[in-house]
């Protein structure tokens, strides 16, 4: 069972703009760090961001797949094909997440983390949009 915020569209939206603006916050300040050559605060921003991202968005996630997902599928099956591109959508954050992590275990934050950053919020940004469309008001 999800709680009333999840299944709310606009209340379901306010937490999706609160944890996607604080990740690019999140972002810049990593990008700043970069700028400014200051590596080792970098490397602190990145994995800030990765816990973020493990905290907020992917938790998040969870619950909407272990309760929302599961109520609207029970009481909606025609958005069974719509519940499972959004639970890809997860998965496909988890993926890059977990990437992102094993890249800064090198002790550096390479190029290559900040364009995964970069294409979380685009996946999430993409995600929002559908699954809010889904949710009624």
């Amino acid at each position: 069972m999800s709680g009333p915020s999840l299944k709310k569209k606009h209340s379901h939206a306010l937490i999706h703009e609160a944890a996607l603006n604080e990740a690019e916050e999140l972002l810049a300040i990593l990008r700043s760090f970069l700028k400014h050559d200051e590596k080792e605060k970098a490397l602190k921003a990145a994995y800030i961001l990765v816990e973020h991202w493990e905290t907020r968005t992917l938790r998040h996630a969870q619950a909407e797949e272990e309760g929302l997902y599961r109520d609207i599928a029970a009481n909606h099956p025609d958005l069974k094909d719509t519940i499972i591109a959004l639970t890809r959508d997860h998965e496909l954050m988890r993926v890059i997440t977990r990437e992102i992590k094993e890249k800064l275990t090198t002790g550096e934050v390479a190029d290559e983390v900040i364009s995964r950053f970069e294409s979380l919020m685009i996946i999430d940004r993409i995600h929002n949009a559908a699954e809010e469309k889904m949710l009624s008001d």
